[in-house]
């Protein structure tokens, strides 16, 4: 009966994970999928928790009770967890939202690496139980590790990739020797657990020598990768335990992860392996190609009455938006243009931030409809015919180097092309360069101006000149 009843509540837990994640694919319905999937996973936890039953040889065990002290670590640890993960997640401002993914994507594969040393042992001369927990093992490492240093360069605390002298062979070779040492334990089996925490130390040290060679530029690309893997490790974790809902659970981040991946490279225009391999932005390189022209700038009385009397806006968003908490107040500059008839949207590039969909998530938060994003595909016909774009902290992805300077490292990368607009307006509080570490030639089309100061304090003033006009 219970082991019916078991996976009645697995079957509900993976239905309502595919639904949720169906439901966040639209911002008007992702926050409901995102309950309905907490919702879901619920309902597994109190089925395994209350539902479990001990078996041998394929045979319950009907006499085997749980020992209380076993209820009370295993409420302990989830109250722990909840208040812990709680806490963190309310107070996390929205530019810190990277990294507390990053953060939970390593917890999640570090879990699936500890699943792995602890029934290592009880599985010894099983092939296949073994190569199932060795590949959990050491993807799940992997992810935590490298989900570590994302965090670390996602709050600068690592400012500059590390690029150890010829670290693609280094790290190539640490692959494969990985990939080799978790091989020799599955068909040997060793006893010796100090073998099994010697391949989790050096799974871990490949997860760190695969991920501080890439730079800011290709963050987003790490973050999704890195998801997909904390999955991968998840399904492994189900497929030993015969456990319905964690395999389901596992398959769908991993697939939406890699997935996401794709995406991402196909809109920086570069393969994954180049990602990897090549790993730009955060250095110091720049284009061989010598830019011309003079940097003009504007102030805000003039740009609140370019703008006050345009027929059209366009506003990009980037990183410095969310530095500078600005996304309420742009929102209402937003709604002083539309109240005197001026059509706003936003143009959202698939990897502006630091996360997939960060921009996306930083607007929504501050009630811009969701029919006002609109995706780069989309709004690059509209450029030619709006009279002023604003760019809000945004850099690499609106660098026409992407199509004119075979030199520059992001050269094919699509862009959003704002310099086709009849005005550009730039927002930054230097010249300094973006995640790519190259100069941009937007800064120095004659359309250009540029609008130097902390987003958040310009558009005040611009509001103020606004509401004054």
């Amino acid at each position: 009966m219970k082991s019916s009843l078991l996976e009645i509540a697995y079957l509900i837990g993976s239905v309502t994970f595919i639904i949720g994640l169906k439901m966040m694919g639209n911002p008007k319905t992702a926050r409901k999928g995102n309950l309905i999937g907490a919702a879901g996973m619920t309902v597994a936890i109190i089925g395994t928790i209350f539902l479990f039953e001990k078996r041998e040889h394929g045979e319950v065990i009907a006499d085997y009770t749980v020992p209380g002290i076993v209820y009370a670590l295993i409420f302990g640890a989830i109250a722990l967890g909840t208040v812990v993960g709680w806490l963190t997640a309310k107070r996390v401002q929205m530019t810190k939202m990277p990294e507390l993914v990053s953060m939970f994507n390593g917890m999640g594969g570090a879990c699936a690496a500890l699943i792995g040393l602890m029934e290592y042992e009880h599985n010894v001369g099983n092939a296949g139980a073994l190569s199932t927990i060795i590949a959990g093992m050491v993807i799940g490492s992997v992810s935590f590790s490298g989900s570590i240093i994302a965090y670390l360069k996602l709050n600068g605390t690592m400012k500059q990739p590390i690029r150890l002298p010829q670290y693609n062979i280094l790290n190539t070779v640490v692959m494969i020797s990985v990939i080799a040492f978790g091989a020799w334990v599955v068909i040997n089996s060793p006893e010796n657990m100090g073998i099994v925490y010697g391949l989790f130390a050096f799974a871990l040290v490949y997860g760190i020598l695969f991920t501080i060679p890439i730079g800011g530029a290709d963050m987003p690309v790490v973050i999704s990768l890195l998801n997909s893997f904390t999955g991968l490790a998840a399904a492994f974790g189900g497929f030993l335990y015969d456990n319905k809902v964690m395999l389901t659970g596992g398959i769908l981040v991993g697939s939406a992860g890699t997935l996401l991946t794709l995406v991402m490279c196909k809109a920086m225009n570069r393969p994954l392996s180049n990602v990897i391999f090549g790993a730009f932005g955060g250095s110091s390189s720049s284009s061989e190609r010598e830019i011309k022209g003079n940097i003009k700038d504007i102030n805000v009385s003039d740009t609140a009455v370019l703008m006050n009397y345009s027929k059209k806006v366009v506003i990009v968003p980037g990183y410095g938006l969310a530095v500078a908490q600005a996304q309420h107040v742009i929102h209402e500059l937003e709604m002083i243009l539309e109240e005197r008839g001026v059509t706003v949207k936003y143009a959202i590039h698939p990897v502006a931030g630091r996360m997939p969909g960060h921009m996306n998530v930083l607007l929504a938060e501050s009630n811009v409809s969701y029919d006002k994003l609109v995706e780069m595909e989309d709004i690059n016909p509209e450029f030619s015919s709006t009279d002023v774009v604003l760019v809000v902290g945004a850099n690499d992805v609106v660098n026409p180097a992407a199509h004119n300077d075979p030199s520059s490292p992001i050269y094919g990368m699509p862009i959003l092309d704002v310099e086709n607009a009849a005005h550009i307006i730039v927002n930054k509080r230097s010249m300094n360069a973006g995640y790519a570490g190259i100069e941009n030639e937007l800064f120095f089309n004659p359309k250009t101006s540029m609008l130097f100061g902390d987003a958040k304090d310009v558009l005040t003033k611009l509001v103020g000149e606004l509401k004054a006009l």
